[in-house]
């Protein structure tokens, strides 16, 4: 989430994260949904720039994190389930 401040981006991580969740039925607290949203915003950035993919502003990185989340999500239940 770069450019955004510390506000906006726990706003933006919280918000995405809760997406997430809803999206993957992945039952989360608040505290969870921000720090998902955050680290998925980085690995949503991470995969999709491998790949030649950049989407900028407000709307653009929500979507980057709700997927990096998800991801993040998708990745936590196939380790668990090992």
């Amino acid at each position: 989430m770069e450019g955004f401040g510390w506000i906006m981006t726990i706003i933006l991580g919280g918000l995405a994260g809760w997406i997430a969740e809803k999206v993957m039925k992945f039952d989360t607290g608040l505290l969870m949904n921000i720090v998902l949203g955050i680290v998925g915003a980085v690995v949503g950035n991470f995969l999709l720039g491998l790949i030649g993919i950049g989407l900028g502003g407000l709307i653009g990185q929500l979507i980057v994190a709700v997927f990096g989340a998800c991801v993040l999500i998708f990745a936590y239940r196939a380790i668990k389930g090992r």
